[in-house]
């Protein structure tokens, strides 16, 4: 069996009794002091279990005391460890070596994006608690008198927020948010699928109150609709059907004045009407007539570059009626579903 220096300090001890390979690392480190980055690499011997995690543990046991990063559980439950490898967010403890030693690849591994690099691979996650906290992660049953015990929730009721319930807050998917590049503000899938978690809680009795909230500035229609999120979440979330949910339920409850609402009802009209997207009533319905004209010169630019369709000869869909049938299906759908509630234990005991 190889001997590794300092094998005694090492998280990985009791483990190099298996086969062993070669993983090398680049590492971008950040030193707080000059505020200065630079990239240093690493190559290590670990067992060819290990994960990025357990060969960051191997170069700061043997190699490099001084790097810093974040872990717990090594287990992909707690949510410490995410950062950029590859230049993609994920959990470092969830990610194995062998992949990339195999394929004679060196990995690049950095600090998350959208959030102060404080030193080396850690951030400041302050930025992410306080958009949490935003959203009120909590229920609200307002003046509804707290049982002594449970409230009963069906497993059909659950299931409406299941995935948004294994949200471990790690921060890939704000990591990778392109919207909050653009805008540091804007409250992030996380917190949007936080929101929707109690949004869809049907113990929960603050639905409109959030909604109104969501649907502010930096808000539910602020997204770009990526799905960067949906891709880096190593949980199975998915922010995104989160933030298409909160847009859904804005809509019954009659939130349509925000722009991104607009534009996102001139999409439904116009599936309706004639199956396709009518482009000329795009610009128009979503920002207004009077925004519109303000835009003239740009739209005969387009024109001119043949990107305008003819106003005057609409796309339409062959067979409309099927579209037709289709929406007013859906729409049936929804209003037959009522938002659930859960049962009071007081209910269920007279019951």
């Amino acid at each position: 069996m190889t001997e590794i220096k300092n094998a005694h300090f090492t998280t990985l001890q009791g483990a190099y009794d298996t086969e062993l390979m070669e993983a090398t690392l680049r590492i971008r480190r950040w030193d707080p002091d000059t505020q200065r980055a630079r990239f240093d690499t690493f190559t290590v011997t670990v067992p060819v279990t290990a994960s990025v995690l357990d060969a960051l543990d191997a170069i700061k046991d043997t190699r490099d005391g001084t790097l810093a990063y974040r872990k717990s559980c090594r287990m992909a439950v707690c949510g410490s460890c995410g950062m950029r490898i590859d230049g993609g967010a994920a959990l470092a403890c969830k990610t194995p070596m062998k992949k990339f030693v195999d394929a004679g690849h060196t990995i690049t591994v950095s600090p998350m994006g959208n959030l102060p690099v404080i030193k080396d691979l850690v951030v400041d996650m302050a930025p992410f608690w306080e958009k949490i906290r935003a959203v009120k992660p909590y229920l609200d049953t307002k003046d509804e008198e707290v049982p002594d015990t449970e409230w009963r929730v069906s497993p059909e009721h659950h299931e409406m927020i299941h995935k948004e319930s294994l949200c471990i807050l790690c921060g890939c998917c704000v990591s990778e948010c392109n919207s909050m590049e653009s805008d540091p503000d804007f409250l992030g899938p996380a917190a949007l699928a936080k929101a929707y978690r109690f949004v869809g809680d049907a113990r929960d009795t603050d639905t409109r109150e959030r909604l109104r909230d969501l649907n502010g500035a930096h808000g539910i229609w602020d997204c770009t609709r990526c799905y960067f999120c949906n891709q880096r979440c190593p949980k199975g979330v998915d922010p995104r059907d989160a933030i298409a949910k909160l847009g859904a339920e804005s809509f019954k409850e009659g939130f349509v004045r925000d722009e991104g609402a607009r534009h996102a009802k001139v999409f439904v009209d116009s599936t309706y009407k004639g199956g396709y997207l009518r482009e000329t009533e795009l610009v128009p319905k979503t920002i207004g007539p009077v925004n519109a004209v303000k835009d003239i010169p740009f739209a005969l630019q387009l024109a001119r570059a043949g990107k305008v369709p003819n106003p005057l000869s609409p796309h339409k869909a062959k067979d409309n009626d099927e579209v037709k049938r289709l929406w007013k299906l859906l729409e049936k759908e929804a209003k037959g579903a009522e938002r659930p509630r859960a049962m009071h234990p007081d209910a269920v005991r007279e019951g």
